[in-house]
This record gives C-alpha cells, sequence and structure tokens, in this order.
C-alpha cells in the first residue's frame, strides 16, 4: 500500500502533518465522512498526486474553532494535480494528464448541475446542496492538503491543461483555478463590473485580491481595496489598485477623496463572517454585518453585491446567539431602498476555470504575482497557517511531492 501524508485539523490554532491512508475508490469511516456517505463507491473517480494545494482563508476558519469541524479532519480544497489511477467508470481523463480540481464537488448530472450550479450539486452531499473536500459539513470527502487525493466524477470536474510543459512553468498561477481565482472572479461578475465600472472590494486577502484582480481583468476603470492590513493593502496597490485603509477614517470618506463622488459601482465582500468594525485599528471587535452594511452604504442606487466571503450556520465563536447560527443585523431596508442586488455562496468553479486558465496561458494574468503565492512544504504547512492567521501577505502553497521545487 503506498503512503500518504496529510495536514489534519486537531483543535483550534493546531494542525500537524499525519498520516492517512491512501485513496481507493470507495469513501471510508473517518472525521466529518457524512454516515450517508461512508461505503460510497467511486469507479467515476481518479487518484491525484498533488501538485499544488494551497491554504485557504476558508480552511482558517476551521483552524481557528470557528466551525464545528472535528478533530483530525482532513484539510485542503484548493487542489492541483497529476493523475496516476483512474476507476473503470473514467472514459476521458488518462493517467499522467495534469489537471486542475474545482473545490466544488460536482455530479454532472443533477439539475443543478446541468444549469452550471456547480456549487449546489444535488447529489455528494447527503446533509445539503454542495461539497467541498476537506470542509466540515460539505459531505465528508477527503481533503487535498496531501499527498494523493481522490477525486470524484473525474471527467466531469477535472481540467486538463492543454500542455504539460507549459502549464509547469505557469504552475504557480494554475494553481489559484481551483477555487481563488474563479471565486474572485465571480465575485466580481455577480457585482456588475464590466468597462469603466469603479469597484469596491472589501478585504485585501487572496480572494480579495482575486476579485480586484479580476475586476481589472473586466475593464473596471478603478478598483479600490479595504482592509486593515498595511501589507495587504500595500499588495493590493503592486498592480495598480486603489486602497483604504479602514482604520484611519470613514469608508465613504476615503472613497470620495478617491472618485470624487460617496459612492462606488460595484461591491464585493470578500471578508465574510470574522469582519471586524472599521475604524478601530488592530484592535478592532468582531462585528459580523459590518461588510456587507458598508457595501450597501457605498454602493450606488440600482448596484449590485457579490459575496464571495464565507458565512456559516454554525459559529461556536459567535460574537453572541445570532452570529453562532450564521443570523446577522443586517440593515435590509438599506439594500431595499436602493434597489440592490444579492449574489452569495459558493462560486461555481466550472462556469469559470478554463477561461481564466486560457487568460493565464497567454499572459493575460499573472495572478500567483498579484496574490504573492509562496511555495512551501507539506511539513512546513503548521508554518504556513500560523503566519497567514497573523495577516502575513501571503497565499501559501503546499508542495507535497517536490513539482514546485523549481517555483
Amino acid at each position: 500500500m503506498a503512503e500518504n501524508r496529510a495536514v489534519a485539523y486537531k483543535a483550534p490554532g493546531v494542525v500537524e502533518v499525519i498520516d492517512v491512508d491512501y485513496p481507493t475508490f470507495e469513501l471510508k469511516d473517518g472525521p466529518g465522512v457524512n454516515p450517508a456517505n461512508i461505503g460510497r463507491k467511486v469507479p467515476h473517480g481518479a487518484i491525484i498526486r498533488t501538485v499544488a494545494t494551497n491554504i485557504c482563508g476558508s480552511d482558517q476558519h476551521m483552524v481557528r474553532g470557528r466551525t464545528t469541524a472535528p478533530a483530525n479532519l482532513v484539510l485542503g480544497h484548493e487542489i492541483t494535480g497529476e493523475v496516476v489511477e483512474v476507476g473503470p467508470g473514467v472514459e476521458f481523463i488518462k493517467v499522467g494528464d495534469l489537471v486542475s480540481v474545482p473545490f466544488n464537488i460536482a455530479c454532472g448530472r443533477c439539475r443543478n448541475c446541468k444549469e452550471r450550479k456547480t456549487g449546489i450539486c444535488l447529489n455528494v452531499n447527503p446533509d445539503r446542496p454542495g461539497s467541498a473536500y476537506g470542509y466540515v459539513d460539505m459531505g465528508g470527502w477527503v481533503g487535498g492538503q496531501a499527498e494523493f487525493v481522490l477525486v470524484p466524477y473525474a471527467d466531469w470536474n477535472l481540467l486538463k491543461f492543454p500542455d504539460r510543459d507549459q502549464a509547469l512553468e505557469k504552475i504557480l498561477d494554475l494553481a489559484m483555478l481551483s477555487d481563488i481565482f474563479p471565486t474572485g472572479f465571480h465575485g466580481a461578475v455577480t457585482a456588475g463590473v464590466g468597462v469603466g465600472s469603479t469597484v469596491y472590494v472589501a478585504g485585501a486577502g487572496p480572494v480579495g485580491l482575486a476579485a480586484a484582480t479580476s475586476a481589472l481583468l473586466l475593464g473596471a476603470a478603478a478598483v479600490i481595496v479595504g482592509d486593515m492590513n498595511a501589507d495587504r493593502l500595500a499588495q493590493a496597490r503592486s498592480f495598480g489598485c486603489e486602497t483604504v485603509d479602514l482604520s484611519e477614517g470613514n469608508l465613504v470618506d476615503q472613497i470620495e477623496q478617491i472618485l470624487g463622488v460617496p459612492e462606488v459601482d460595484c461591491g464585493v465582500d470578500a471578508v465574510g463572517f470574522e469582519a471586524r468594525g472599521q475604524g478601530h485599528g488592530a484592535d478592532a471587535k468582531e462585528a459580523p454585518a459590518t461588510v456587507l452594511n458598508s457595501l450597501m452604504d457605498v454602493t450606488a442606487a440600482g448596484g449590485a453585491l457579490g459575496i464571495p466571503g464565507l458565512y456559516v450556520t454554525g459559529d461556536p465563536g459567535g460574537i453572541d446567539e445570532a452570529a453562532q447560527k450564521g443570523s446577522l443585523s443586517l440593515s435590509l431596508g438599506t439594500g431595499w431602498a436602493k434597489s440592490l442586488s444579492f449574489t452569495t455562496g459558493q462560486c461555481p468553479v466550472m462556469k469559470y476555470n478554463h477561461g481564466l486558465m486560457q487568460a493565464i496561458l497567454h499572459d493575460r494574468v499573472h495572478i500567483a504575482k498579484n496574490v504573492n503565492a509562496k511555495a512551501i512544504t507539506l511539513e512546513d504547512a503548521p508554518r504556513g497557517y500560523a503566519e497567514f492567521d497573523a495577516g502575513a501577505a501571503t497565499k501559501y502553497v503546499l508542495n507535497p511531492n517536490g513539482f514546485l521545487d523549481a517555483a
């Protein structure tokens, strides 16, 4: 039996690299696996040798103890890899293919998948629509921060890179296709970004930087990124964004100083439920509705909000009983009065990843540079998590099998 090493959540603030089973074409019992999925056969799956697997802010929510994730859950949903084995039901994906794995697990057969709503597939999670690798309440599919991982419905889910050598030359950029680049792009698209738009992106973490990159790719005239982390704001400025430091003054006033008017056409929430109140620096207290309310304030009437930031239905660390259930004090009256539209939920990665792959391969965008991607070893994952949690302006990319040594 081949060996396998993986990054697992142990307790709040603690991750470890542990020995785990090598994948098989059957879901086994384990931490977080939905009982209804135990024993599920996966003849349509492929086993992937991981080329790159990224640390995501969504992982960080679990590691902070802000979800109901169980101990020893194997983490990781941002996966790029090489196919090493395929099940008997796989027809088109071949051993040796280099592929991007959308973080959404989708069957390709249900009504939602057929309508390109792959973030809410009906057949992969017995509890609710939608699934993902290595994530709490997402069906229990084993995470990809590992040397090897199983991908179900391989012919449907996997995006094959057309040329192996070209892909390896741009592998850090292509590693962003599994989640944050399409997610940021989805946030910008659903916010209505187009040629000449003015855009406010709340949050300068990797998803916020990806949303800002996407807004520029879509033709925005001005992209403003807001945060309270000076290093992350500097990263946003490095590729042409304007920035506002939310610890140094009122958001509306700062936007007016940049644009001459106190509003933008489009707003993107790239923060989610662990948002902090604005204008209070490093000591700002958690205020989970603050980003959504501020976006409604600054987005012009008739505009739209793209909300790729994560919101959950179970948060043990929520500031009050309502927040612990995902109930927030939204100023919905503001949104109604201004006729704003909202788009929330998982990004349907497959809707965008092929086009964004082409943009990368043809040098139209350099997403790895914009999010400051940095390759580290699998064994170094605990340090990567700690530094990311401390606010590092870095997108950490794990390198379990040495493919990224040159990067």
